[in-house]
């Protein structure tokens, strides 16, 4: 049986449980403020980590999965798994999701298809919603606007490529990511997931991370036993830490209680 054709969505219980993950008790009927405010949350409660692949957990692109590790188990993810399961939130509370396919660029250069998994929500006009990459805008973007959208993190703008109707996605004049504008299951990002989880030319097994945005619009990033806190301003200090006071700073700064340090996998 296709686990996504037998999956019908959170159940009440489970999405008064994810918004209290997140801390919103209200998101009120769908909307850009509500899908804002939302976005937001999320960002500053579920962290962006890799640390089921230096954990030897397996990553499950399955909805009930996505949406357990979030709830249930207090985790975050990276891009398929937290913008999988805020697909599954929005959807409940009446959003209408698709799932968008990208390449991210690495210089002037846009990588592989399905690459990244970021969100388009449809009110009375399209919005990008992408809670799972890293540092990138903490609002929705307008997918139709063309001119610069402001937002906290940055200035970003949306801008036609090519013939396919695909759309680059910029901040502060950086290009981001290539989106491909066709909807997409969430099976179609297995393969590039599984490479992302598993070859060693992938920089998610290469080493950790696990990031948060603060409420001042600045960012707490753990990587390895290096401690990062980064400024709104862009000021940035580094403290490295010993493995006790890494497995505190999981506690501390992510609500992710580990009894070991995750260590690369063999690959």
């Amino acid at each position: 049986m296709d686990h996504e054709q037998a999956y019908e969505g959170l159940t009440t219980a489970t999405r008064a449980a994810y918004l209290d993950r997140i801390g919103v008790a209200d998101p009120g009927a769908p909307s850009a403020g509500g899908l804002a405010r939302l976005q937001r949350a999320h960002l500053r409660t579920v962290p962006f980590e890799n640390l089921s692949i230096h954990l030897g957990e397996p990553v499950v692109l399955e909805p009930a999965a996505l949406v357990a590790k979030v709830v249930d188990r207090r985790r975050g993810g990276f891009c398929y798994e937290l913008n999988g399961a805020f697909a599954e939130l929005l959807r409940s509370l009446g959003y209408r999701v698709s799932l968008l396919a990208a390449r991210v660029f690495q210089g002037e250069r846009p990588g592989p298809p399905f690459d990244h998994l970021a969100l388009r929500v449809d009110l009375d006009e399209p919005w990008l919603a992408d809670v799972g990459f890293g540092r990138f805008s903490e609002l929705p973007l307008r997918l139709d606007g063309r001119g610069e959208q402001a937002d906290p993190q940055g200035v970003f703008t949306v801008r036609p490529y090519g013939e396919h109707g695909e759309l680059d996605v910029l901040m502060d004049g950086a290009p981001q990511y290539r989106l491909d504008q066709r909807p997409y299951r969430l099976a179609d990002f297995g393969p590039t997931c599984w490479w992302q989880t598993s070859s060693p030319q992938s920089h998610f097994t290469r080493s950790t991370t696990c990031s948060l945005l603060t409420p001042d619009g600045g960012r707490t990033t753990l990587s390895g036993t290096r401690l990062i806190r980064t400024a709104p301003d862009g000021g940035r200090a580094e403290e490295q830490l010993t493995d006790a006071a890494a497995l505190s700073a999981y506690r501390e700064h992510f609500g992710i209680a580990l009894d070991r340090l995750p260590s690369p996998p063999s690959v």
